[in-house]
């Protein structure tokens, strides 16, 4: 079976994602909200998918007013349900799905792991380890009926491929991410299916804020440690991401690409 993606016929100057349906994660706020803006850019029809609708709303008509396709579906991760009805939702759409950028995700307060309670390990494992794992599972089903071959990028954290006592159950959820990438690149790659992550270092997003305010200094500490000394907007990450799911990238799969700057140079 030859799952090589046909390019021959792509015209000059067109999008990365041109002709694909995408759907994004996370996409109220931070990098899915960067990854709509850009994926619609690049020639994508998108879906964006968060908890919050009027954030949803706020991207999903700044898309449009750009002239791109868009659409939102409420999802919350933590709902085996509504992550199945959010991916139909692309399909209803759009008649297919092409790609997928599982990008959402949660974090606890920072502190040691005996400080963490049992009550955010359940939630962020839910969030961040159950949900991708329920996203991917839909997502390749959506595939398979549809387009037949596509991609999909998760959404790690550089913190995932080191040790985190700041954040222990952040970390260890996107290091099971990353194995579940890897064994999902390997089962559906016969196919036609890539699947991969990245690992962002240190980005401008509320989620750091949130972090920063826990911890003073932070930021400042994490900058120092980057070989480009600032963190990261969250379009650059999105920029990656774009490329992984794109035909550009149609050799690369099963990896965790690290978007940090430089941190672990």
């Amino acid at each position: 079976m030859d799952n090589t993606p046909d390019t021959s016929t792509s015209p000059v100057g067109q999008g990365l994602l041109a002709g694909k349906v995408a759907f994004i994660t996370g996409a109220g706020r931070g990098i899915g909200a960067a990854a709509a803006r850009l994926f619609a850019r690049e020639g994508a029809r998108v879906l964006l998918a968060a908890r919050t609708e009027a954030q949803l709303k706020a991207v999903t008509e700044e898309v449009r007013a750009a002239g791109g396709v868009a659409d939102y579906v409420r999802c919350d991760l933590a709902d085996a349900a509504s992550v199945r009805a959010a991916v139909d939702r692309a399909m209803d759409l759009y008649g297919r799905l092409d790609v997928a950028f599982n990008n959402g995700a949660t974090i606890t307060p920072p502190g040691p792991m005996d400080q963490v309670r049992e009550a955010d390990f359940d939630h962020i494992y839910a969030v961040n380890l159950r949900g991708p794992w329920l996203a991917m599972t839909a997502e390749v089903a959506a595939i398979r009926a549809t387009a037949g071959t596509g991609a999909i990028v998760n959404n790690s954290s550089v913190g995932s491929l080191i040790g985190n006592p700041e954040l222990p159950t952040y970390g260890a959820m996107k290091r099971a991410l990353n194995s579940l990438t890897e064994s999902a690149a390997i089962t559906y790659g016969p196919e036609g299916i890539r699947v991969n992550a990245i690992a962002p270092g240190p980005t401008l997003t509320d989620m750091i804020q949130a972090w920063e305010d826990d911890s003073p200094g932070v930021i400042e500490r994490l900058t120092a440690r980057s070989s480009l000394r600032r963190v990261a907007d969250p379009e650059e990450i999105a920029e990656a991401a774009a490329w992984l799911l794109s035909d550009r990238a149609s050799y690369v799969t099963g990896t965790v690409l690290p978007v940090d700057g430089g941190a672990r140079a």
